[in-house]
């Protein structure tokens, strides 16, 4: 039981000694004292004022008396500020709790609670490599279903492959037309990173064969259009060669009224947004009657056809990518309990849209589309079918998520992607309540920010993504350099030392992901994320190798003894802080798993280090307050190897949830 439960507990009690009724558990708050406050612990009275008919000081202080009397061991004094009483936890509490817990590898962990969720993350596209954002959304979702499962959850962890698509028949035609039959082992190269760059070759001719058609368009030649495609860019391009007029006969150099200036400025501006947006339409109009673009849709008509020529093809480029995406996987140290892949899925909605339209829910339009309307809901109405029955994208997610419930009745279903999907899962959640599909409430989008390198924004169609594989390899060759020139091991082995690189590079940069709200944008600074002496991974790795370094003075025998050790003296401030902390962590996954959001495991990890940091430092007279090895007397030898030693394996719990690992030497 925590220390809050057991508090909890004792004011029930209290008060039905005191008032002789009954309160619930949630009617009691309690919460961390201020540090301006003395005390550990906080019961806020304003609840129990109309049970006892006196002020809030005197209640705080009727209430404090009471819990002396039935919860000795657990309250030693209190003192009351205005509605808030503070409590003191008894020392005896404290040491008990040492000794209890430190020999304990999975101190935090609560029990199964019988609620079965999944997590689904990573979600790749086999058209390239895993890149930047992929880390975060790997690392994200590993930890939150880590989390998930150190706070008794039963996890289950997914990733949908998107597999199938004009994107995949990009790579695949590109390959075909100028690989000469290269594959990664001719090549050498791993296979999602041969396939990357023929989507990327795609989209260099795409780009090329635009450019063509556009300079025809603004020729006033259409003769890459025909039927409603034709009346559509002939549309454009009078709406374009408007506004382009528009924009040069407005100007304000003549205006001398700053009022009216304003006004024509933002005219202007709205002009140029209108422009963009008409050239983007133009452009997208000329890439989809590029000649490669045409083949590409073919390719995907034949794939979806079952042709056995393009399907053999797509198998063989899956499966290289495939292998690269595990070699990627291990390296991230993030894993799976399920694939589900979109060339399975993507049909599986069309039977929740006839039983939508059976029920009414849904509706056809003339051209024998099938919609959803949800403007009552203060959102729009949603294509779920197309006209000549081929689904969308929403299409599939139905259908998917359907299939996670039948197959693990989940409680909950927690997707991992990015903000920019805001509005498709709350769509998606939606429609499947309109459905009345059990799976539906349960439905949760964990939506992050993205992030970037501090040179900007990256673009897979033009290969200047950041390959997942590369900057891995870069934060462990950071690592070796910044661990070198501290120069302090020269006895290790070279696998020690390989491993030693790898943990804390990996480490730096999955800490530094995880360490800010999931909502945050990021900027990765791959130099920041290993500074030994700031908010990151190897500062908390350091502190942990510390501690170890104090502990292997001592047998494991000799420590594993003091589980029959409990201490009776009173406690030093950083002993007592330093077992509250530890015992706060069962707290903090609980809050973590609520918020679904690794910063706040992340921040606790980071405090817990920096207190032992001061534990283990505190100096008076030239002396070591706390120290363990030449400690004052065996009693509190005992207490501080307790200490340590609970604080190392709380250290490496909360290293774990966020996938890192800690060294026992660096």
């Amino acid at each position: 039981m925590s220390v809050v439960s057991a508090i909890r507990k004792a004011t029930i009690e209290a008060v039905q000694s005191l008032y002789q009724q009954e309160v619930g558990e949630q009617d009691i708050a309690i919460n961390v004292t201020k540090p301006e406050f003395e005390g550990e612990y906080t019961i806020v009275v304003f609840p129990f004022v109309k049970m006892s008919r006196r002020k809030p000081e005197e209640t705080g202080a009727d209430l404090g008396e009471a819990l002396l009397k039935v919860a000795p061991g657990l309250i030693s004094g209190y003192n009351v500020v205005k509605g808030f009483l503070n409590l003191n936890i008894a020392d005896a509490y404290w040491t008990k709790f040492a000794q209890t817990s430190f020999l304990n590898p999975q101190v935090g962990q609560k029990p199964a609670n019988g609620k079965k969720v999944m997590v689904e993350y990573s979600s790749p596209n086999t058209n390239k490599p895993l890149h930047l954002g992929h880390l975060r959304n790997n690392f994200l979702g590993y930890s939150v279903a880590e989390i998930l499962k150190a706070n008794g959850n039963e996890v289950v962890k997914a990733n949908l492959v998107n597999d199938r698509g004009i994107h995949i028949c990009k790579s695949m035609l590109a390959w075909q037309m100028f690989a000469h039959g290269d594959t990664p082992a001719s090549t050498g190269i791993k296979g999602d990173h041969l396939v990357g760059d023929y989507y990327v070759k795609f989209e260099a001719v795409l780009r090329d064969q635009a450019e063509t058609v556009k300079t025809r368009i603004f020729a006033g030649d259409f003769q890459d259009f025909q039927g409603e495609d034709l009346v559509k860019i002939e549309k454009l391009t009078t709406a374009f060669h408007k506004l382009e007029e528009e924009l040069q006969q407005a100007g304000t150099n003549n205006i001398t009224d700053e009022t009216e200036k304003k006004k024509v400025d933002k005219e202007i501006a709205k002009l140029k947004e209108k422009i963009a947006k008409a050239k983007d339409d133009i452009n997208e109009m000329a890439r989809n009657r590029t000649e490669i673009m045409q083949q590409a849709k073919i390719m995907l008509q034949q794939w979806e056809a079952g042709n056995p020529e393009v399907r053999s093809l797509w198998a063989t480029m899956n499966q290289w990518v495939y292998d690269g995406f595990e070699e990627t996987y291990k390296s991230m140290g993030v894993d799976f309990d399920k694939f589900y892949y979109e060339s399975d899925t993507y049909l599986l909605g069309k039977d929740l849209v006839e039983e939508g339209l059976a029920k009414g829910v849904l509706f056809k339009k003339e051209d024998n589309s099938v919609w959803i309307d949800l403007t009552a809901d203060g959102l729009d109405q949603k294509l779920l079918l197309r006209g000549d029955g081929t689904s969308v994208y929403m299409t599939q997610d139905l259908g998917t998520a359907r299939l996670k419930y039948e197959d693990y009745k989940i409680d909950q279903s927690v997707y991992v992607v990015a903000d920019e999907q805001n509005y498709h899962f709350k769509v998606l959640q939606l429609i499947l309540q309109k459905l009345q599909e059990p799976c539906a409430d349960g439905i949760f989008h964990l939506s992050y920010g993205m992030v970037e390198l501090p040179h900007g924004k990256m673009k897979s169609r033009e290969g200047t993504v950041v390959d997942a594989d590369d900057l891995i390899q870069e934060m462990i060759n950071t690592a070796k350099q910044a661990t070198q020139e501290l120069g302090k091991v020269k006895d290790f082995a070279e696998d020690e030392l390989d491993q030693l690189y790898y943990t804390l590079g990996v480490g730096a940069m999955k800490f530094f992901l995880l360490r800010v709200n999931p909502k945050n944008r990021i900027i990765f600074d791959p130099s920041e994320s290993i500074d030994l002496h700031g908010f990151t991974a190897p500062f908390i790795q350091y502190s942990y190798a510390r501690i170890r370094s104090i502990l292997k003075d001592f047998s494991a025998a000799d420590i594993e003894a003091l589980n029959a050790f409990e201490y009776k003296g009173s406690l030093l401030p950083l002993e007592k802080e330093l077992i509250i902390l530890c015992e706060q962590f069962g707290g903090i996954i609980d809050e973590a798993a609520r918020e679904m959001s690794p910063a706040t495991i992340a921040n606790y990890a980071y405090n817990l280090a920096q207190t032992f940091n001061s534990f283990y430092a505190k100096k008076e007279e030239g002396k070591y307050v706390y120290a363990v090895q030449n400690a004052e007397d065996k009693e509190k030898q005992a207490l501080r190897i307790q200490i340590a030693s609970l604080t190392a394996n709380t250290i490496a719990q909360a290293m774990k949830l966020l996938g890192i690992g800690v060294p026992n030497r660096m």
